[in-house]
């Protein structure tokens, strides 16, 4: 799985050292040379696990689907994005973190401690 592009379709096979990755930045932070650039690239889908060949010269597009399983591979890359959070129980199970436990309540406030002896009667 590709930390870079979360929905990669398809893997690359690098010309210069024969491997298989998710994107040429996973190459990158795992080889000590650069990707090397071809004409021809050799690709391999994730949904149908077959790899193919395209030529990157005249590439056109038609050349967006697998030829095996027609999912279309070429889409917008979904990158992770940094987000700000708070870490802790889930709320519907352990409700602590929602209330501020050192705040009392007002018994004033309670519907229990109210005079309604002049509405009842």
């Amino acid at each position: 799985m590709c930390k870079h592009i979360l929905n990669a379709q398809v893997s690359i096979r690098a010309p210069c050292c024969k491997q298989w990755f998710d994107c040429a930045e996973c190459h990158a932070e795992t080889q000590d040379h650069k990707l090397r650039k071809t004409n021809e690239m050799t690709f391999m889908c994730k949904k149908c696990r077959k790899a193919f060949r395209k030529d990157m010269s005249n590439y056109e597009e038609s050349d967006e689907y697998c030829p095996h399983c027609d999912n279309h591979y070429v889409i917008e890359a979904k990158t992770p994005q940094a987000m700000l959070g708070v870490e802790g129980d889930d709320p519907r199970i352990n409700a602590r973190m929602l209330k501020d436990e050192r705040a009392k309540e007002d018994p004033s406030r309670s519907i229990f401690n109210q005079d309604l002896s002049e509405r009842l009667g």
